[in-house]
């Protein structure tokens, strides 16, 4: 559905979770964050019946998240009942990867189009200091699966002064030897990113062009959200650049989000967004379901705000919470 700005808004992404395997320094403490209690959580039940009511507004693509979504138990399952509503063409998810190699064949007889795999590094040392884990290596089999597979396969790094920024050129040789899009996200001051110092997609853009040659315009969809890609010569992959703060996208955003605990958020910096659990658990009728959710994307802000001083309404939850 079209809303008050005129933006077309087509894409759901839903937090399934907001536990993790990981604890990536700017994400959150070495000791986790306090999790939801499992009935604070959406049931899946409750999830199909918001996907089944977005996709009569004209959503018809979702991605699915977490934290990391493949902790959630019966994942695969809902991938394949989410892909199986009426209006919905296409889903994909946001993982860290260390799951997915064990999971790939699965998800992907279950329906999964795509997956996004966060890597920031694959410097092993780097790595267990981001991630404060060390399993590189599963990360790495995910990769190898996901192309294997013939999913369509993204990796997203967040290029961050202090912890990866002598480590870009290694990730993206990735999108030289094989047909996945590396994606340089620019780091979002939420929560613990607040705390690190972003490397700007300028400064990326002009390594890579040191090292490679000349970035062309990719004149081919890589996908639904606001990445700008280009294209290598003797590259099988992309680069993608997506700079939510210094190259502001939100006249064309077309998402919404779904928490975990089931807050519909309209815009990652705002905190006020409709609280649907209540509504769901009170009894409220399909009908009336469709109308609330119809009404908040028709007001969706039309500006995320990051670049101003206003402070009204702003959304203090990690990203881990939130759903990215």
């Amino acid at each position: 559905m079209v809303d008050s700005s005129g933006r077309n808004i087509e894409y759901l992404r839903i937090s399934v979770t907001d536990r993790c395997n990981l604890r990536c320094v700017y994400c959150m403490p070495e000791c986790g964050i306090e999790n939801l209690e499992h009935d604070e959580i959406l049931t899946f039940k409750e999830i199909m019946l918001i996907v089944k009511t977005v996709s009569q507004l004209g959503i018809h693509k979702i991605k699915i998240t977490g934290g990391e979504p493949l902790v959630r138990k019966g994942i695969v399952n809902l991938v394949r009942r989410i892909k199986d509503i009426d209006g919905i063409e296409e889903i994909t998810m946001t993982t860290n990867g260390v799951l997915f190699g064990d999971m790939a064949d699965s998800l992907a007889e279950a329906g999964l189009d795509s997956v996004n795999i966060s890597l920031d590094t694959l410097n092993s040392k780097n790595f267990n200091e981001i991630t404060r884990r060390d399993c590189l290596d599963k990360v790495k089999f995910g990769l190898k699966k996901a192309v294997e597979l013939g999913l369509k396969t993204k990796i997203n790094c967040v290029p961050i002064s202090q912890l990866n920024g002598d480590d870009l050129i290694d990730i993206l040789k990735i999108a030289k030897e094989n047909p996945i899009d590396v994606r340089f996200i620019e780091l979002m001051p939420i929560g613990f990113g607040k705390s690190y110092s972003p490397v700007c997609n300028e400064q990326i853009f002009e390594q890579i062009e040191q090292n490679f040659g000349t970035l062309q315009n990719s004149k081919i969809k890589h996908g639904n959200g606001p990445a700008v890609y280009y294209n290598l010569s003797d590259f099988k992959g992309s680069i993608g650049f997506i700079s939510a703060i210094s190259n502001e996208f939100c006249d064309t955003c077309n998402r919404i989000r779904l928490t975990a605990d089931g807050n519909l958020k309209l815009c990652l910096r705002y905190n006020n967004g409709v609280a649907l659990k209540p509504l769901l658990r009170s009894g409220i009728s399909k009908e009336q379901l469709k109308r609330v959710i119809e009404n908040a994307i028709y007001n969706k802000p039309s500006h995320h705000g990051f670049n101003s001083s206003d402070t009204e309404n702003i959304e203090l939850k990690n990203m881990v919470q939130i759903g990215g």
